[in-house]
């Protein structure tokens, strides 16, 4: 059951915060538990920071960054919103609280039950923790090719970690179709089925989507996501497209994805290439995707993608993944494209913590010929 309310927001705001709509929230209730979800979300402009229940009221309302020398280099107002800072540490945060609030509403996941997930690591961290906190078991299988970081990361959350070899989504034994099977032999078992579980997308059209609308004062041109789920980008695009139909949404392909393909030509053929990228590089159309309007894509090489990464840690401090510098690549080379004066936005996906041992390993980035070599921002010119 769904019961809509409202948030009373602070009569007096601190000078420069902008001022929020009145915050909806959807309330769930399944059996003689009560949550809740905002749809609008924001801190109330708190000063000293806000106060929340627990971990999962923590997810969410993340800052909008400025990128500094992108947006002078470009004449454009670039922004990163910094989803690294969830308390899990991604924007996987969103999807999997949406995933398990919908499915105790629904009544498919019970209490003490078991999440299963085939995930490249952040949604598993992100599940782990919430079920952690909403009393309930994760069972992940995941690509042996992930990080060491976000194995034992997980392993260390209390989750049933279970690697699998990398294979096609079209073979049985991919960690996506393992993860279904494991969740149909286990009992009291609920298969979170990030892909194609739109309940994925709609926790960002109710939260990430409203909260970049308003922290950019409306004023957004476009934005920028890479696809792994679709969710993000999905969400976003969808909440965007309603409040201006102008906004300019764009998927920043990896090579070896099929998004590109999707956007440019209508089917998923062209897959060329190969990217180290973890976590994005789609060869679907996900549900997730499905009835979304996405008005360009572009492909980013991955050696360009590490000249932005070490950018962005060195240039302004961002310490974020791969798919972080694709997305802030895409924004760049948006910002490029529809020339100067726009105001465009991406995410910041997750932190650089869970590749130490290959993005910022130098003797990985040799092994692999992605040695960044620009001093400044020359490296633009090759986006």
């Amino acid at each position: 059951m769904r019961q809509e309310t409202s948030l009373k927001q602070p009569d007096c705001l601190p000078e420069g915060h902008i001022h929020p709509p009145r915050q909806k929230v959807t309330k769930f209730r399944n059996s003689d538990r009560v949550f809740f979800m905002r749809e609008i979300s924001s801190p109330e402009n708190a000063p000293y920071g806000f106060v929340t229940k627990g971990f999962c009221e923590t997810i969410g309302r993340t800052p909008l960054i400025r990128l500094q020398a992108l947006s002078e280099a470009t004449g454009c107002e670039i922004w990163g919103k910094a989803e690294f800072l969830n308390p899990g540490g991604s924007v996987k945060d969103r999807a999997a609280l949406g995933i398990v609030l919908d499915a105790e509403a629904s009544g498919a996941l019970q209490p003490g039950g078991t999440i299963v997930e085939g995930t490249a690591g952040n949604t598993g961290i992100g599940l782990a923790l919430v079920g952690n906190a909403r009393g309930y078991r994760t069972v992940i299988i995941i690509p042996e090719t992930q990080s060491k970081e976000k194995i034992d990361g997980l392993r260390a959350m209390g989750a049933d970690v279970r690697t699998v070899p990398e294979k096609p989504y079209k073979d049985p034994d991919n960690y996506i179709r393992v993860s279904q099977r494991v969740a149909d032999q286990t009992p009291n078992g609920f298969w979170a089925n990030q892909f194609d579980n739109v309940a994925n997308r709609l926790a960002h059209y109710r939260t990430t989507g409203p909260e970049i609308w308003y922290q950019t004062e409306q004023k957004i041109t476009g934005f920028v996501a890479s696809v792994g789920t679709g969710g993000t980008l999905a969400g976003v695009a969808l909440y965007l497209k309603e409040q201006n139909p102008d906004v300019q949404i764009v998927c920043a392909d990896p090579y070896g994805a099929a998004m590109w393909s999707w956007v440019k030509h209508g089917h998923t053929e062209i897959n060329d290439g190969d990217s180290v990228a973890e976590g994005i590089g789609q060869s679907r159309v996900t549900k997730n995707l499905e009835g979304v309007q996405i008005d360009d894509a572009y492909r980013i090489r991955d050696d360009v993608a590490v000249e932005m990464l070490y950018h962005l840690l060195l240039t302004e401090g961002l310490f974020v993944s791969l798919s972080s510098a694709i997305n802030v690549c895409g924004a760049v080379k948006l910002a490029r494209f529809g020339g100067r004066g726009q105001v465009i936005a991406t995410i910041l996906c997750d932190s650089g913590s869970r590749y130490v041992s290959r993005l910022y390993n130098p003797r990985w980035l040799e092994e692999k010929r992605l040695t960044p070599k620009s001093n400044g921002l020359e490296f633009l010119d090759r986006i």
